[in-house]
């Protein structure tokens, strides 16, 4: 195998650049070949941050509960909280609100149209992301099917689960998962990676031609060490699995080889040692949880690959109201909607 750039590089935070202004929990982005951007946000929708710099938020109805709320927990649990994105084949953005816990399409222009809030005749729970694949079947991924995420930061909670939507209809195809989070698919879409926040590992499946979930294993270390809440991932050209960890504020990577690389820690030491003390006790509380979080992007949530050259990474959080931003040794992994609209 070649020399992989990624283990000589590291971040100079001198050269972080950020984008867009007063966002409302950017917990995912979407990039498009022509630079737009397209932010999760926490007012009802989406900002839609143009190749010039200038935004525009587009939703169905506004909503200001997020900015209002006095507290931390009302504003990160209730309302409507659009989380995981992904287009469309028709260009629409795919939400998955995991403060409404359903999975809703809007059209560009804010008309909104709810797809999916129960499944098995049941309610679906918190439902945190989608990810579309180049045969148009939908994975969606519920975290907790508690209403309250934040009860569900305990080691031994596993009722996390994956939905696959396509001309069949809508079917859990996996479950048993600690705190569901991202999912991504490798360059040729044979095996699918699962984000476990609670379980602090990434594991994987083989997806067979039907679409089925086979032979579930670890992915990388067993553990992903001090503060391994990971949240978001995508894949680079070279086949590194980029990631980050959401309240200790690490970005990652995990290479072909399996090796953990640490590209970037924001946190606060003693912070994240009484979050996890707390974590393995089954006593987190909002008061702990809330101390941490800072840095360029306060609870890191997530990786995007844009640019025109897909080498400028952008990092999603919920806890800031801009984008950071910087420059690749190596070009993400085109998505779906990439390869259909360049």
């Amino acid at each position: 195998m070649k020399d992989n750039p990624i283990k000589h590089f590291h971040i100079d935070k001198s050269e972080i650049k950020f984008i867009g202004h007063e966002l409302q929990r950017p917990e995912c982005i979407l990039a498009e070949p022509d630079g737009s951007l397209w932010a999760a946000d926490a007012r009802g929708g989406v900002m839609h941050i143009k190749p010039d710099g200038t935004q525009e938020l587009i939703t169905q109805k506004r909503s200001n509960d997020f900015a209002k709320s006095v507290s931390d927990v009302d504003r990160y649990t209730k309302g409507t909280l659009p989380n995981g994105l992904a287009f469309a084949e028709n260009g629409d953005i795919l939400i998955s609100n995991f403060g409404t816990d359903c999975l809703e399409v809007m059209k560009r222009t804010g008309e909104t149209e709810l797809l999916l809030d129960t499944i098995d005749g049941e309610p679906i729970g918190k439902v945190n992301f989608v990810l579309r694949d180049s045969k148009n079947r939908l994975w969606i991924t519920v975290t907790t099917r508690l209403k309250n995420w934040i009860d569900a930061l305990v080691p031994d909670l596993d009722d996390g689960y994956i939905i696959r939507i396509d001309e069949r209809g809508s079917h859990i195809v996996a479950d048993g998962f600690h705190f569901t989070n991202e999912v991504r698919f490798d360059k040729n879409e044979e095996f699918l990676y699962v984000v476990e926040t609670t379980g602090g590992r990434i594991l994987r499946f083989h997806v067979d031609e039907n679409g089925e979930l086979r032979n579930r294993e670890i992915y990388g270390p067993s553990h992903l060490g001090v503060g391994a809440y990971p949240d978001g991932i995508a894949f680079d050209a070279f086949g590194n699995l980029w990631g980050t960890m959401v309240y200790s504020d690490k970005l990652f990577v995990i290479s072909p080889d399996g090796d953990l690389i640490i590209l970037l820690d924001e946190g606060d030491p003693e912070k994240i040692k009484q979050l996890d003390e707390a974590f393995y006790q089954k006593r987190v509380t909002p008061e702990i949880l809330f101390k941490t979080g800072q840095g360029i992007a306060p609870w890191m949530a997530s990786v995007t690959f844009g640019g025109a050259d897909l080498s400028t990474v952008y990092i999603g959080s919920l806890k800031e109201k801009q984008i950071p931003y910087f420059r690749s040794p190596i070009p993400g992994l085109p998505m779906v909607h990439w390869k259909q609209t360049k």
